[in-house]
């Protein structure tokens, strides 16, 4: 059965994408509130076994590190992917955000979005879930970087993976990335076509 790393994925009840329907779901995270399988800072995905997993899927988790510290994340999951598996990230779009920020003339404060969790508001998107946050009284939920998709395209380049394939949704950006080309099997799974 192929595994899958949930980095930072709080919770085994928040559903992962259909791509990993039948999967062994694996799930790491910092906060033990979640029950996580695993239970690490992503920082430290260097000192767990090497190519364990067929996946690393990262949802709204990779800004939450400072820009040196995403590259120590990237090169973690490079450590615990197999070597034809991918990673599946998912992060804020800084550009969209700055572009529907500037278009609706929205001010910091103002609610950008309406998500399942409430009002989402723009400094929510750059700086983390305020009401999390406080809430919590973790600084872990905040967000220490952003990206557009060309500085995720790099950074993704840096740490080793030599095939990305990004794509944009409402505010989001999605790229899967290979250390070796993908296979047949996983264009058609995740629906990519190679150059």
């Amino acid at each position: 059965m192929k595994k899958v790393l949930n980095v930072g994925g709080s919770s085994k009840s928040i559903p992962l994408p259909p791509q990993y329907e039948g999967w062994d779901h694996v799930l790491l995270d910092i906060d033990p509130k979640g029950n996580p399988d695993v239970l690490c800072d992503a920082r430290e995905l260097i000192t767990l076994p090497e190519s364990v997993y067929d996946s690393v899927f990262c949802s709204h988790n990779l800004e939450h590190y400072y820009h040196h510290d995403a590259k120590k994340v990237l090169a973690g999951f490079s450590h615990v992917l197999k070597a034809d598996g991918f990673v599946f990230i998912i992060v804020p779009d800084m550009y969209a955000v700055m572009q529907t920020m500037i278009e609706k003339n929205l001010d910091i404060k103002d609610v950008l979005y309406q998500s399942p969790a409430g009002p989402i508001k723009v400094r929510d998107v750059i700086y983390g879930y305020g009401v999390q946050i406080e809430r919590s009284g973790c600084d872990f939920f905040a967000h220490k970087t952003g990206f557009t998709q060309k500085s995720l395209t790099e950074i993704l380049d840096e740490a080793g993976f030599s095939w990305i394939f990004t794509g944009l949704d409402y505010l989001e950006i999605f790229a899967f990335a290979f250390k070796d080309e993908p296979s047949d099997y996983l264009t058609k799974l995740l629906n990519i076509t190679k150059p």
